[in-house]
């Protein structure tokens, strides 16, 4: 009889960190210790406090166990699973210490800072069954959404849910769903298509990732339900070949879902017929664009079309055709099961539900997190978040990633969804959350995004193929000290054209990061033209290291740590030293801030 289960994180995350190996030992250490009849291992997908992986869950008693090695795996089996004493060592606290007695009497992830907060609808089976079986999602009334579409429903009342619902798009646009299945249902062709947009190229973003490895199944459900609706019959999920674990689990759940009737031919006895087929793509960020996605389907170079026609009227293979992305088709069972009036209780006026987002950058605990939308910045990054490392200033949230902007700390109580967003000059894109401390030169992050969006291009249009060049030549001209107020207008000016005049999304929203900077921050622009400063100490062209001789003790392990050999022993003696001062030759100083990391007295800062 099972007793026991252990939930192993099975996500990306925890795997590069060695998960696998821990799955491995716990199988070994059960049967050496005559457990393995009494204890289930479950690999799950992401628990989503990542910064915490490998994670281990013991169920029934819910004890969490964070950073987990394959050492400390025996010690689990031995004294929890045989005698019932929980490991505190490796019981996860919110205080971030070694676990006390009152922490293991609250031992529950959903009591944790991290997770209270969160209202989990999209993953609410991630890091809850296992995604490669699919008795497990059923058991979690999973395919009931399907079936209540296919017995109970016409295809226009579910269109009219999902309307009503208010669900929109979450993968970058937030145009209305159900709209969109509208717009596409009454068009008449032999053949209509359902498209999964599971690209996800936003540097920092791992939603969809997550959701496709941790419950897989909740988006061929979903898939098939926007078949019924708009009278389509295959579908495709095109998923990026970096995603191993998610298209392997994807595979494995279409399998299981073909060989139990629910996909295929005459699902539930309906004379509905919906098949679904993966589609991989080389990670070109373009293809995230719904018509350059739909381009690279058909197997040719993946470049946006012009727009109207639209996909619902001519789509992949020229035929009508829904594109979504993984965590808005992930929403659609729930609403379908729990109705629309339950979806709209969640969220803001004009943007309903959750959304997910992936936490990363500058903050404690990076990772998975999903929130009712309206929720606000200020209780993402600090109640969730864990807030800033080292005692750090609140600088910046990069929203969207590249086609997104930054949110000031002086908009930190900003309630986060699509409108909102929008009138600041952001925007929310796929759900990438790039958190920035006080250390963060914010023309250098507007140069980051810009090299990616300018390596990503696709060329077919000259705003975007000419355009962020120009853009990207003159933020290296700013931050290597050779900058002018006048460029800066110029740049800004610039921007405006490339969004106006791009083909395609990609261009449209490439100069954002600019733009955004420049609205909030542009005083550090300023400062690197006119003052050839780097507020930030960042931007090695326009900061020089400085050893303060009236603080510096002569200890000279500066100078024997120096790769160029640029510091120097100097004749003078500081009051209250014994021995003299160093000094910097700037001229053969590389700028690499080895010294600042072996000076004990901290005599040498950033000029």
């Amino acid at each position: 009889m099972i007793r026991a289960h252990v939930l192993i994180c099975g996500g990306t995350g925890c795997t590069s960190s060695g998960s696998q190996k821990i799955n491995e030992q716990f199988v070994a250490s059960l049967e050496k210790y005559g457990l393995t009849d009494e204890v289930k291992l479950v690999q799950t997908g992401c628990f989503g406090l990542c910064a915490l992986g490998p994670v281990v869950i013991v169920h029934p008693d819910g004890t969490f166990y964070s950073m987990v090695k394959p050492e400390d795996v025996e010690e689990i089996v031995s004294e929890h699973l045989l005698k019932g004493r929980v490991v505190e060592r490796l019981v996860y606290s919110d205080t971030g210490e070694e676990a006390t007695d009152v922490d293991v009497a609250n031992l529950s992830l959903n009591d944790t800072a991290f997770y209270k907060t969160q209202n989990r609808v999209v993953l609410r089976n991630c890091g809850v069954i296992d995604p490669e079986d699919i008795n497990e999602y059923i058991a979690m009334d999973g395919y009931a959404a399907l079936g209540k579409v296919l017995t109970e429903m016409t295809p226009q009342e579910v269109i009219d849910v999902i309307s009503d619902s208010g669900l929109r798009g979450r993968g970058g646009g937030g145009f209305p769903t159900g709209r969109k299945w509208a717009l596409t249902a009454p068009n008449q062709a032999d053949q209509k298509y359902v498209v999964c947009n599971a690209d996800e190229g936003d540097p920092g973003a791992f939603m969809d990732r997550s959701i496709l490895e941790g419950d897989p199944h909740a988006l061929i459900e979903a898939m098939a339900i926007a078949g019924y609706a708009i009278g389509a019959t295959q579908g495709f999920v095109y998923v990026r070949a970096e995603y191993p674990i998610a298209v392997n689990r994807l595979r494995i759940a279409i399998n299981q879902a073909k060989e139990m009737g629910l996909l295929g031919k005459d699902i539930f006895g309906s004379g509905f017929d919906f098949d679904l087929d993966i589609r991989l793509g080389a990670g070109a960020f373009v293809c995230g664009e719904e018509t350059a996605l739909m381009t690279s389907i058909e197997g040719n170079r993946g470049e946006p079309r012009p727009r109207p026609p639209y996909p619902a009227v001519k789509g992949l293979y020229g035929k009508p055709t829904v594109e979504n992305n993984v965590e808005t088709f992930a929403n659609v069972p729930q609403i379908i099961l729990k109705g629309a009036d339950w979806f709209k209780s969640m969220g803001t006026e004009r943007s309903k539900g959750t959304k997910v987002f992936a936490l990363g950058g500058k903050i404690h605990n990076t990772g998975l997190v999903e929130i009712p939308m309206g929720t606000t910045l200020r209780e993402i990054i600090y109640d969730i978040g864990g807030g800033i490392p080292n005692g750090k200033k609140f600088k910046a949230a990069q929203s969207g990633g590249p086609s997104g902007g930054c949110i000031p700390a002086s908009l930190i109580d900003t309630e986060v969804d699509y409108d909102n967003l929008t009138a600041i000059g952001c925007m929310m894109g796929s759900g990438g959350l790039i958190v920035m401390d006080e250390d963060t030169c914010m023309v250098d992050m507007a140069k980051f995004f810009l090299e990616f969006t300018v390596d990503e291009s696709c060329g077919k249009c000259t705003p975007c193929r000419i355009g962020t060049k120009r853009l990207l030549e003159m933020l290296d001209q700013i931050t290597s000290g050779n900058g002018t107020l006048e460029l800066v207008d110029e740049m800004e000016k610039l921007c405006y054209y490339i969004k106006e005049n791009s083909l395609c999304g990609l261009g449209q929203t490439a100069p954002n990061p600019v733009i955004s900077t420049l609205k909030f921050f542009r005083e550090e622009y300023v400062a690197h033209c006119v003052d050839k400063k780097c507020p930030a100490g960042v931007c090695k062209d326009l900061l020089s290291y400085v050893i303060n001789k009236d603080t510096c003790i002569g200890c000279g392990r500066c100078a024997k740590n120096c790769p160029a050999d640029a510091i120097t022993k100097t004749d003078y003696i500081a009051p209250g030293h014994k021995l003299a001062s160093y000094e910097i030759d700037t001229k053969k100083c590389v700028k690499c801030g080895a010294c600042i990391g072996f000076c004990k007295p901290g005599a040498i800062y950033k000029d």
